[in-house]
């Protein structure tokens, strides 16, 4: 096979495997990224980003390659175009000089971890378990799929569910008229 490399080994990170994978798919890479790059002076700044983008975080992307999918030569050239775009939409200047903007417009707003509020019951404990993974720790679909053991599908369709549950739930704590309110509801009068 053509993409045959040891994963298991570059994710374990061998440095005689790293060198290999580096030495075998540069040329992918590079020319991933020169099809993104604005400048030729980019590209080889673009191609680091690539390559510690693979390897940061223990390897984290590249445990995320499923053979299944797609070639390792294909899922290559998707996260190097995808990295050389994010890199070069972060470097971009603002249009506005950081002098004429107003002090206020800078302020830092500090992060607030209100918690919403629903009954215990509304919820499947797996449900909670997507949110919390997706929202509170960032964790993204495959990594919350490979941690449960799941397809990544089954992660979807569960924070799927699970938000229309909520929006529902708000959607008729809202209609609820409060205590000493006379406001209809949106309830069909016979």
């Amino acid at each position: 096979m053509a993409d045959a490399v040891d994963l298991a080994a570059l994710c374990r990170g061998e440095k005689g495997t790293w060198d290999a994978f580096v030495r075998r798919y540069a040329g992918l890479i590079v020319s991933a990224v020169r099809g993104v790059a604005r400048e030729q002076a980019e590209v080889e700044d673009l191609v680091q980003e690539v390559f510690l983008r693979l390897c940061k975080d223990g390897f984290r992307l590249m445990r995320t390659y499923d053979p299944t999918r797609a070639g390792l030569s294909t899922w290559l050239t998707i996260v190097a175009r995808s990295t050389a775009r994010d890199v070069l939409r972060r470097r971009q200047v603002p249009s506005t000089p950081i002098d004429a903007v107003p002090e206020a417009l800078l302020a830092v707003m500090p992060k607030t971890t209100e918690r919403i509020k629903y009954p215990d019951t509304l919820l499947s404990p797996r449900q909670k378990l997507v949110l919390t993974l997706i929202y509170e720790q960032d964790l993204d679909v495959a990594e919350i799929a490979q941690s449960l053991g799941v397809d990544p599908q089954t992660v979807r369709s569960t924070h799927h569910k699970a938000m229309l549950k909520l929006r529902s739930y708000f959607a008729q704590e809202d209609t609820q008229p409060a205590a000493g309110d006379e406001r209809p509801t949106n309830r069909l009068s016979t």
